[in-house]
């Protein structure tokens, strides 16, 4: 098999990509560290429950949509149920399922941590952009998405996205 290097422009593009998506997610958690405390992760977390109906998702259907593993996802809920913001209940007719369920306190905290979430979101990613870059950016990231989720027509999903690996610990 014969490698495909990167085009100059590839090369570019990548690095430009990688550098961009560090220094976001750096200026995310620390934004997040210091108004609430918490890292991306768990205001993702709470903020997936909070737009579920009744604030409520199944563990699994959580980690899909945080596209993390599920062992991952478990520590996360087990910190924030420390700290009041979420809790966890059995699944009707499934003993080895869970609900996570964000708690009032939780909704409190996120309605109290998202307007600074959005101004840092904002001014480090969307006030660079023209509105016609906003749309590509979507387009392009979506694409990326799809593809790698294998939702392209005719194609299937890997076995290894992260919310399908098998956690080491009790199923979630």
């Amino acid at each position: 098999m014969t490698t495909r290097w990167l085009t100059p422009e590839e090369q570019r593009a990548w690095r430009a990509y990688i550098a961009a998506s560090h220094l976001l997610e750096d200026a995310i958690d620390r934004q997040l560290q210091q108004e609430a405390g918490m890292p991306h992760l768990y205001y993702s977390i709470l903020a997936n429950l909070s737009e579920a109906p009744d604030r409520r998702l199944r563990m699994t259907d959580l980690a899909e949509r945080t596209k993390i593993t599920r062992s991952r996802l478990t520590y996360a809920v087990t910190r924030l149920e420390k700290d009041g913001a979420v809790r966890r209940e059995g699944c009707p007719g499934d003993k080895r399922g869970s609900i996570a369920v964000l708690t009032d306190e939780g909704m409190t905290l996120l309605e109290r941590t998202a307007p600074g979430h959005v101004e840092t979101v904002r001014a480090t990613l969307f006030d660079h952009l023209t509105p016609e870059q906003v749309g590509q950016l979507e387009e392009m990231f979506t694409g990326v998405a799809r593809g790698l989720q294998g939702e392209e027509p005719g194609a299937t999903a890997p076995d290894d996205l992260p919310w399908r690996r098998r956690s080491s610990g009790p199923c979630a």
